[in-house]
């Protein structure tokens, strides 16, 4: 029997009873949680590595391991960030296998504090989105994301693609929040800075007025 209790209006998460169940053997348990987190790993680790074979492999690998390593969840964070702190993992050290002879780490292009930031970014071209389609869109975004130096692309993906809280952002990358903050604001104004470049240049070779 499962050994979480509830007492008064404290509630469990269910994720924590199936990684419970999945402790005792139940294999369909932990089943259960690769089906409802198998396509969100995938996108992180695609973000990553850019390559979709290297992702394919992340996310079998990441989840192979989380099972291997149930018993070291304690149960006082949320599983998916547990899970998505070894992906990440995982896919830095795909990236490093590939580029044999320079390390990647997560603390690439960070010597950053709030007084670096740019300030002079370009303004936004008036309303792209009415200039393009929404998959374009979603295509010129998905290639400037991939722009973004490391540190910065993977913080951006986890809090504002995936939808992790900075506090969560920060426990899957073992980060402060202050650090997650300053990357994410600096990933931000140089997406905004590269978007508006694309915006700008697309107007004129496009012949916009």
């Amino acid at each position: 029997m499962s050994t979480i209790q509830t007492s008064g209006t404290e509630e469990v998460h269910p994720d924590v009873l199936l990684v419970e169940r999945a402790k005792q053997g139940d294999v369909q348990a932990f089943e259960k949680l690769v089906r409802q987190y198998d396509r969100q790993v995938f996108r992180i680790a695609q973000h990553i590595t850019q390559n979709r074979e290297d992702a394919e492999d992340v996310v079998q690998d990441a989840f192979l391991k989380a099972y291997e390593k149930l018993d070291q969840f304690q149960g006082n964070s949320k599983f998916y960030t547990w899970l998505v702190r070894i992906a990440v993992n995982e896919s830095l050290m795909r990236l490093r296998k590939r580029r044999t002879g320079r390390m990647v780490s997560i603390d690439e292009d960070v010597e950053t504090e709030d007084g670096s930031m740019p300030r002079d970014l370009a303004d936004w071209s008036p309303d792209p989105e009415a200039q393009y389609s929404q998959s374009e869109m979603a295509e010129i975004l998905k290639k400037t994301i991939q722009g973004l130096p490391q540190g910065f692309r993977v913080v951006f993906v986890l809090r504002d693609v995936e939808g992790l809280s900075t506090e969560e952002t920060a426990e899957s990358l073992g980060l402060s929040i202050p650090a997650v903050k300053s990357r994410l604001l600096r990933a931000r104004l140089q997406l905004r800075e590269r978007l508006a470049k694309y915006f700008r240049k697309n107007g004129k070779n496009g012949g916009g007025k």
